[in-house]
């Protein structure tokens, strides 16, 4: 279990995706069905001193897994915003776009502007 963390830090952080979902979406993330099955979910699987909770370390796993799905997800929208193709770009956009610049152009003899 070293890998995963706490299942409380995977919780905080599944919370914090469903928080930015829910924001696109426009609504309160405590109303979604997702939230409460979640919070439901890990307060069935904890782990008290009586005993040893196997479900709880498949639950954590579950979750883990989940939560790097809807970060991917989001990641990856991001980057498709910023770099899908908008149709033609000139070259100064495409060099920007990588972070070069075109050198200038001097506007002395010899030179077409």
């Amino acid at each position: 279990m070293a890998g995963l963390g706490s299942p409380v830090r995977t919780l905080r952080s599944l919370v914090r995706e469903l928080r930015y979902v829910s924001a696109q979406a426009g609504r309160p993330y405590r109303d979604t069905a997702a939230y409460r099955y979640l919070r439901e979910a890990f307060r069935a699987h904890r782990v008290t001193s009586e005993k040893l909770c196997r479900a709880q370390h498949e639950l954590h796993f579950q979750a883990a897994t989940y939560l790097c799905l809807l970060r991917s997800v989001r990641q990856h929208l991001a980057l498709h915003q910023e770099y899908h193709a908008k149709g033609e770009r000139s070259t100064e956009e495409a060099a920007g776009l990588v972070g070069l610049k075109l050198p200038q152009q001097p506007g002395g003899k010899g030179w077409d502007s």
